[in-house]
């Protein structure tokens, strides 16, 4: 498989993406959905085949989804950008930033990014030359609702001409964190002759080092659970909920805000390498019993220096924080760079029980942009006994990045003594 960028240079595909989506990279029809594990090399897979298909078909245009739009920028933008530059054709891409667009210079075919969030933006894109035939939606299983990706595929509609040798199709990728997920469903349990469902994992990336391999080796070990899913790319399976008072809903922050019950509570729990550091944004009303949680930080690899940066440029940096008590001297590098009123948290015996104890007494309502706290809301459960399979009286050490912070961000309003300083 030969792609000619310029007439002087040639090169052969394979060598750029690998093994293990032969079937993917050759599908024709409406629906191609992958879920896979970590480091599976799906996005990148996806992202490459964008690039290659969109210089090759020079009617073809891309719309690229994600639930919430400002996730894109560090997702499905990125991923492009690398493509583009692993097959060395910058030079033939303009990429901008404002608004968030790609463009193939020799024909003006456009890569789209929009979000749910805006469903207006999506469902009135109006292509400048050619076809809007192909939708990338990436971590899909943010999508909880069938009925917005409904919307999603009415959107590639209308007649292409033979002569363009086009073909519309929508591209899902996807962690598969729930088996009770409607792409489950409607996918993967009885897939048409319209469908490609398929699943990869960690092992079909022969890109990995040995260092990247013994991370998955190492969970493989000592949380087999989780390996099933971010390890083999397997269907989650979510028995025992911690919190199920909790629904899905936009509401608007500044009319919550004017209620005189209402306070403001947030909380951050530190990661780096392998998990997100996380910070909660939320208000409660102790009164009504209602916690709104209106938006969130989710990314890993950040320094305090970047964490300071995203939550100043959030408008959080004069709020009350309860950080992670594990991690003071980060707490005091983010008061030195103008997180002016964060705190320890406090953590004693039994402090995780009784912080879900208080707040499984809360209606808990999440604005749809909080993606990363429905993701973790909808896995966090009881762990499980290995050997008896008996459920224990303590959380699985998993999903529970936005659920410490949260626990940290309402530690002041808990009541009783089951909270010591350390």
């Amino acid at each position: 498989m030969n792609l000619k960028i310029k007439q002087a240079k040639q090169i052969f595909l394979p060598d750029y993406i690998g093994k293990g989506y032969g079937t993917f990279w050759r599908w024709r029809e409406r629906y191609r959905v992958c879920k896979g594990s970590r480091a599976s090399k799906k996005s990148k897979t996806t992202a490459l085949w964008y690039i290659v298909n969109l210089m090759k078909y020079p009617d073809a245009n891309l719309l690229v989804i994600r639930k919430v739009f400002r996730t894109l920028k560090d997702s499905c933008f990125t991923e492009l950008k690398w493509a583009i530059n692993r097959l060395g054709v910058a030079e033939f891409w303009e990429i901008k930033e404002s608004p968030l667009e790609m463009t193939y210079l020799p024909t003006g075919q456009k890569i789209y990014f929009r979000g749910l969030d805006d469903p207006l933006k999506v469902t009135s894109i109006t292509v400048e030359h050619g076809y809007l035939c192909w939708m990338w939606i990436e971590e899909a299983y943010e999508i909880g609702n069938e009925d917005d990706f409904n919307m999603l595929d009415e959107s590639i509609r209308g007649a292409i001409p033979a002569e363009t040798k086009l073909f519309k199709q929508i591209t899902l990728t996807f962690n598969p964190w729930n088996e009770h997920h409607w792409i489950k469903a409607r996918f993967f349990d009885n897939p048409d002759d319209e469908t490609l469902a398929m699943t990869t994992n960690y092992m079909c990336n022969e890109w990995l080092d040995e260092a990247d391999k013994k991370v998955f080796e190492t969970m493989k070990q000592q949380n087999p659970r989780r390996y099933r899913v971010a390890g083999l790319g397997d269907w989650g399976i979510v028995e025992g909920l911690i919190y199920e008072n909790w629904e899905e809903k936009a509401f608007d922050i500044e009319e919550i805000r004017k209620l005189k019950t209402v306070k403001s509570a947030f909380g951050l729990d530190f990661g780096y390498t392998n998990d997100p550091s996380a910070f909660f944004c939320g208000l409660i009303d102790e009164t009504n019993k209602t916690l709104w949680v209106f938006d969130e930080i989710y990314q890993k690899g950040m320094s305090n220096e970047r964490i300071a940066e995203e939550v100043t440029k959030a408008g959080y940096c004069k709020e009350k924080i309860r950080a992670d008590s594990a991690e003071p001297k980060s707490i005091d590098r983010l008061y030195d760079l103008g997180l002016s009123y964060i705190h320890r948290a406090r953590k004693g015996k039994d402090s995780i029980n009784n912080g879900i104890d208080y707040i499984q007494d809360f209606h808990i309502i999440v604005h749809p942009k909080c993606v990363n706290f429905i993701t973790e809301i909808s896995n966090y459960t009881w762990d499980v006994d290995s050997k008896t399979g008996k459920k224990l009286n303590k959380p699985i050490d998993d999903f529970n990045h936005l659920m410490d912070a949260m626990r940290y961000a309402l530690e002041d309003f808990s009541k009783g003594a089951a909270f010591s300083f350390l």
